[in-house]
């Protein structure tokens, strides 16, 4: 049996993490994907080597989210009573978004096809976003009578906008992947062939900066939508006074005035 998910390393610094159901068009429901896909963010999260991570589906989508076939059966996740479903939920498919909110380093979606329902939402959920022209996205719950229940209803308005979020979400319509990127729903637009190696592209120039800056930066970006001006300027304050005691930010000076590259290895 073909594992879940699947992690390696196209680059130093960099983890390719990619859904690995393609002829069931990657769910994302099923509990030992939950368990591998969550398992393996969190070893890229841990792991020193890590950089930044990109995150693919493999075969023709990104993933079809929830499965179908175990919500009309009353299977897997969906089985059960009202209450049993309920923890289920917590306990399988919210598990992905709280693992990617909480990685501390960069996460970039690369999506090579549909990104429907939780795998839109789960796209979401990750700092960057380059998708090929393949790609659409839809916020398609509403379609089978349900709501985003993984937490796809608080970071979309985030990433486009209450109104466009509201249009995605009660319509349950599709999206293009030039329509995405004209509402800032993804970071750029490439052809098949070029989305992954442009994903490692943008990941390897994150890999090649200060781990220590990279990641005290993506903290200060997410509480950024959580904090006023006041409480934002005193957490940068204190971040900062950190960053210029630590011997990246020395390396960094020090090559910029050198006229080399840093090297950040071993620090």
């Amino acid at each position: 049996m073909e594992l879940p998910v699947i992690v390696s390393m196209p680059e130093e610094g960099i983890a390719l993490v990619t859904l690995n159901q393609p002829e069931l068009r990657n769910p994302i429901s099923d509990e030992n994907t939950v368990d591998a896909l969550v398992g393996a963010l969190n070893s890229c999260n841990q792991d020193d080597d890590v950089r930044c991570v990109v995150l693919t589906g493999a075969g023709s989508a990104f993933s079809a989210g929830g499965n179908v076939r175990d919500m009309i059966h009353k299977t897997g996740m969906f089985a059960g009573d009202a209450n049993q479903v309920r923890q289920q939920y917590a306990d399988v498919i919210q598990r992905i978004p709280l693992a990617l909110y909480q990685m501390n380093k960069p996460v970039i979606a690369a999506v090579n096809g549909p990104a429907v329902g939780a795998g839109c939402d789960i796209a979401m959920y990750c700092d960057m976003r380059i998708a090929s022209d393949r790609a659409f996205f839809a916020e398609s719950f509403i379609n089978v009578g349900l709501i985003p229940g993984d937490g796809g209803a608080w970071i979309l308005p985030r990433i486009i906008g209450y109104a466009r979020a509201t249009q995605m979400a009660l319509t349950g319509e599709r999206i293009s992947a030039q329509k995405a990127l004209e509402w800032g729903m993804i970071n750029e637009l490439t052809s098949e062939h070029a989305l992954l190696p442009r994903a490692i592209e943008l990941a390897s120039s994150i890999a090649a900066k200060s781990p220590q800056a990279v990641r005290a930066t993506k903290q200060l970006l997410r509480q950024g939508l959580q904090l006023d001006l006041s409480a934002m300027l005193q957490l940068s304050a204190a971040i900062q006074s950190g960053l210029h005691q630590g011997p990246e930010h020395i390396e960094a000076v020090t090559a910029l005035l050198e006229k080399r590259v840093p090297v950040f290895k071993g620090l």
